[in-house]
């Protein structure tokens, strides 16, 4: 598996994944993927309220192991997963801690690992048949559109025009700047909002306004290095998290909150077949018999990287549009990157530096991600020509999604309810799969008819 092919290929001309540049050219490439991920994979751990040095560090670990469960034929990068993100708020909101995140999560990667163990025995059918793309695409929304309130209510009123900045500067970022610049908005946009922070502070003074540590406003200055400082160059992730918490931590198990973050295994899924299909189209290789072995390997990765209080993990779109750009698919140069992150996870004050980003700018960051996740449901649901004129996908997908986003609750016993997201999935595909394949007889016609 560690022997590739030196290729030294045309400009345009393709380096398939068992072939490399020289190393010099490989380290490049490498070193670039990190930057494709490193945005997303750092914001994400810090509003699920994780370390995010812990998190770097463990997606370096998880891509070498994904490339290693692969067979070194799916070239891809496990950067931290947004689709836990809803879940981790509600366990929050309903007091569970850090220990309760990583336990319910750990669960979900088994969860998906036994899946992918399925999957791969079974064929990629099974994934069709049991998930049409009219099902994924809605748990998909319903995940992403359920995180508004958090949006609203934790990082927007910390400084509102600050975050209202860093949303402008991302959505043009990611739209107007060509290429590669484009596929790192996200971490253009942090240095963008973290420059207007300090020159915010230096202009206009402090600002007082509502931090997640606490219920009252306070006046605090917007960027504070005071951690930077204490921190060593070098070292393992340590210290605690705002909840108390050790950042590498055991994980505690509810079975209140692993249903809160389960749906996530079904977002997983669909990004792992979507990703894996998508780099099957760009390297001309059949990847189906390796399917299984990819959403195995992604929920093992989870299930690993939480048992030490590390973050959920999944294959990156980022690191696929930078193949896509460069033609470049050498799995060599993702071993290059995963050492990278993992070295840059053994470095405490850069940790810092990305623990300290103003309130603000996680803001109009999750503004505009958590809306992108919602619209990810959509698009899969046009990619695949989901028919709406059908009652079984307008009225079967209805009820789920409003009980998903609105944040409906089912309460079964004294100390058991379902609610939000899990209850959404679960009325998703109950009802989808209760009516399909059925006759549309009047009643529903008529229904769809005056929608």
């Amino acid at each position: 598996m560690f022997k590739w092919e030196v290729v030294n290929p045309a400009p345009g001309e393709p380096v398939a994944p068992h072939q490399r540049l020289p190393w010099g050219r490989t380290v490049g490439l490498g070193a670039q993927h990190v930057v494709a991920m490193f945005g997303a994979t750092f914001v994400f751990p810090i509003v699920m309220g994780l370390d995010p040095n812990l998190a770097i560090m463990f997606s370096g670990i998880c891509t070498i192991g994904f490339l290693l469960v692969c067979n070194n034929k799916v070239p891809s990068y496990l950067g931290t997963s947004a689709s836990f993100v809803a879940g981790v708020a509600a366990i929050r909101a309903q007091g569970g801690d850090s220990a309760d995140v990583t336990g319910a999560i750990l669960v979900a990667g088994l969860v998906l690992a036994a899946i992918g163990v399925a999957v791969h025995f079974a064929g990629a059918g099974l994934i069709h048949k049991i998930l049409p793309p009219a099902v994924t695409g809605a748990v998909v929304m319903l995940i992403g559109f359920n995180l508004a309130p958090v949006v609203a209510g934790t990082y927007w009123p910390q400084d509102q025009w600050i975050a209202l900045a860093t949303a402008a500067f991302m959505v043009c970022a990611s739209v107007l700047l060509p290429g590669f610049w484009s596929r790192i908005a996200v971490f253009l946009a942090l240095i963008f909002g973290y420059i207007v922070s300090f020159l915010a502070d230096k202009l206009f003074g402090t600002i007082t306004s509502v931090l997640p540590t606490g219920p009252d406003a306070v006046e605090h200055d917007r960027v504070s290095w005071a951690g930077v400082k204490a921190a060593d160059w070098i070292g393992f992730p340590s210290g605690d998290l705002a909840d108390g918490v050790s950042v590498v931590h055991g994980p505690s198990f509810s079975m209140t909150f692993i249903l809160l973050v389960l749906p996530g295994v079904i977002a997983l899924i669909a990004e792992n077949t979507g990703h894996v299909k998508a780099v099957a189209e760009m390297t001309g290789d059949n990847l189906d018999p390796y399917m299984g072995r990819a959403i195995g390997a992604d929920g093992a990765a989870t299930a690993f990287a939480s048992l030490f209080g590390g973050s959920p993990t999944t294959t990156y779109a980022e690191n696929i549009g930078v193949m896509g750009a460069t033609k470049v698919y050498s799995t060599a140069a993702y071993y290059v990157a995963g050492i990278v992150a993992i070295l840059l996870g053994l470095c405490p004050k850069f940790g810092a530096i990305v623990n300290a980003t103003p309130g603000g700018v996680l803001g109009g960051i999750t503004l505009v991600l958590y809306g992108m996740i919602g619209l990810v449901g959509a698009k899969i649901w046009v990619e695949n020509r989901v028919d709406f004129g059908n009652p079984v996908n307008m009225v079967g997908l209805a009820a789920g999604l409003i009980a998903g986003i609105g944040g409906v609750t089912l309460k079964i016993t004294d100390d058991f309810e379902l609610g939000g997201i899990a209850l959404g999935t679960i009325l998703v595909i109950v009802f989808f799969h209760a009516v399909k394949g059925r006759s549309t007889d009047a009643t529903s016609g008529e229904v769809t008819k005056r929608l």
